[in-house]
């Protein structure tokens, strides 16, 4: 009797338990990225989270343009929706989004502590953690270390050092039989991406950041001038005419097949050209890029992503937990390790395992420690418009639609009008 009192009353604990476990278990949508391995690294990592809490993820992809995903969640979130709990957002955006997300801060027990704090301050608005830092970036310089010694040529400090070894090694790989070859590749296009190459180029040359952190518009000066001139001399002599139209994975396309000896891209890309079918595979190099002159500097853009909860969500908490998951040490040091993505936990920058597999990461430290901003904080939530106007200018040069003089001198007007009543 005894015997069968125990395994009903155990039976009953077991049903009641299974219940609140399954009352408890929730679903949770969240939003990668698709450029390079994002995806995959995305799916393994909520996978792996899914296992250990009984939760469910799925995994939706957004556009490659960070100025497409950025139309995409504006949209999302002002219509308040719940369909995306986790949103993957640019560095440049916690000011403009702010208002749609929780404050992680609740859910973190103090994590934030063990990040880059210059990316934390950038993730609190008004006091409010609003993101967590997933993976940082800064542009960076690679090179086909066979190609330059092949033809006895130097890792170039300068613009200028560039174009000349550029054109010497495409000239001699064309010769040799590759007509297919190509000396630099970059991101062209009229979009985000564009605005951080140009930022590169203007501030190697010691010509600002298009608006300064007092929010004065700076763009139009001689040394921004040259910097775009040198950018539009690349076209059709060391770039082919279609990079007015290449992303990041265009670039990577094109250079890791083989086709080019220098390409300016984030660290994404490198795992990815010593993979095990790359062509490319052992004959990558990568250094900070070109400084504009030897009064120069070399600058990279500071790029990366963080991770936001809708406070539209249904499950916060839940949404929560998971963006703890993914930006933990354990996990930023598999995506590093795998898919070569930047962590924002200094403490992997020391981390054996990680330098074996990425072993820039300790080179270039300084470089994604001290990227150049973009001028998000000083524009606010006009930043978007700003951006726009900036890339189309520069993209007007490029294309030779208009002289560097011109085209900079119209922006500044434009600039200065869109912030005459304050940013």
């Amino acid at each position: 009797m005894f015997t069968r009192v125990c395994k009903t009353v155990l039976s009953v604990m077991a049903a009641v338990l299974w219940g609140t476990a399954s009352v408890q278990a929730a679903t949770v949508t969240i939003s990668c990225g698709a450029v390079g391995a994002e995806r995959q690294l995305c799916e393994q990592g909520t996978q792996a989270w899914a296992e250990k809490t009984g939760n469910q993820v799925k995994v939706v992809s957004t556009p490659n343009s960070s100025t497409e995903r950025l139309s995409l969640y504006q949209q999302l979130l002002a219509a308040q929706s719940g369909d995306v709990d986790v949103f993957q957002i640019d560095v440049i955006w916690p000011g403009m989004l702010a208002d749609n997300f929780i404050d992680l801060s609740k859910y973190s027990n103090g994590a934030e502590k063990e990040h880059f704090q210059s990316l934390v301050r950038n993730d609190t608005v008004d006091g409010r953690l609003v993101a967590m830092p997933w993976f940082t970036d800064a542009g960076v310089l690679y090179y086909r270390k066979d190609l330059l010694e092949k033809y006895d040529q130097p890792v170039p400090e300068t613009w200028a050092q560039l174009t000349d070894v550029a054109k010497t090694v495409q000239a001699g790989e064309r010769k040799a039989g590759n007509d297919k070859m190509w000396g630099f590749v970059w991101q062209g296009r009229a979009y985000e991406g564009l605005t951080c190459d140009a930022l590169e180029w203007l501030a190697s040359y010691n010509a600002g950041t298009i608006v300064d952190r007092d929010g004065k518009v700076t763009v139009d000066n001689p040394q921004a001038v040259k910097a775009l001139e040198m950018a539009h001399s690349w076209i059709d002599t060391i770039s082919p005419v279609s990079v007015l139209n290449y992303t990041e994975e265009e670039a990577r396309g094109v250079f890791q097949s083989g086709n080019a000896v220098f390409m300016r891209n984030w660290p994404y890309a490198w795992s990815l050209a010593q993979s095990a079918d790359s062509p490319v595979k052992g004959k990558v190099g990568v250094v900070a890029l070109p400084k504009g002159g030897e009064d120069g500097r070399h600058a990279g853009t500071l790029g990366g992503w963080q991770l936001a909860v809708s406070k539209y969500s249904a499950h916060p908490e839940v949404a929560a937990d998971l963006v703890m998951y993914l930006t933990s040490y354990k996990e930023q040091k598999r995506r590093a390790i795998e898919g070569s993505y930047n962590p924002t936990r200094p403490e992997l920058y020391k981390d054996e395992e990680v330098l074996a597999k990425v072993p820039f990461f300790g080179d270039l430290f300084e470089t994604f420690k001290n990227g150049v901003p973009r001028p998000s904080s000083a524009t606010g939530d006009k930043y978007g418009r700003v951006s726009n106007a900036f890339y189309n200018a520069v993209h007007s040069v490029l294309s030779g639609e208009s002289s560097a003089e011109d085209a900079l001198g119209s922006l500044d007007h434009q600039l200065n009008r869109l912030g005459r009543r304050g940013w």
